[in-house]
């Protein structure tokens, strides 16, 4: 059986410079014509232009949630959350969410989230299980 190796999230995008800019210059992503990708990451867009700036709608909340999220990735620690709310800060991220930590039954949970240009929503989270 096959498996994947990488997969990306297609974003509609309102203009395709203004994100192409916001992908390198604050994401640090590799940025091509469309293509938006952060090997270290495993994070990965594909932008493409829109025929109209109304057609970008980034997700709403869902039942239940306070909060909507467009992207979400993982990372290791809550450390590596910490360093790179820190990097993208200091690039200019407009910051929809500061670091939370959550317990849960299991352990905790730390999470922040920053907005693109289009107000879609990129969140990071770890996880840090009881000992």
């Amino acid at each position: 059986m096959s498996k994947v190796q990488f997969s990306v999230q297609v974003l509609l995008v309102s203009d395709l410079e203004v994100s192409k800019a916001f992908y390198k210059d604050v994401l640090g992503c590799d940025v091509t014509d469309w293509w938006a990708v952060r090997d270290d990451f495993r994070l990965g867009f594909k932008l493409i232009q829109a025929n109209n700036p109304l057609d970008v709608i980034p997700n709403k909340p869902g039942k239940g949630q306070y909060k909507s999220w467009d992207t979400y990735a993982y990372v290791d620690t809550h450390d590596d959350i910490d360093f790179l709310f820190e990097q993208l800060k200091g690039k200019g991220a407009i910051i929809v969410q500061e670091p939370e930590v959550y317990d849960l039954e299991w352990g905790s949970w730390k999470e922040f989230s920053i907005n693109d240009p289009d107000n879609y929503v990129i969140a990071f989270g770890s996880g840090k299980k009881n000992v």
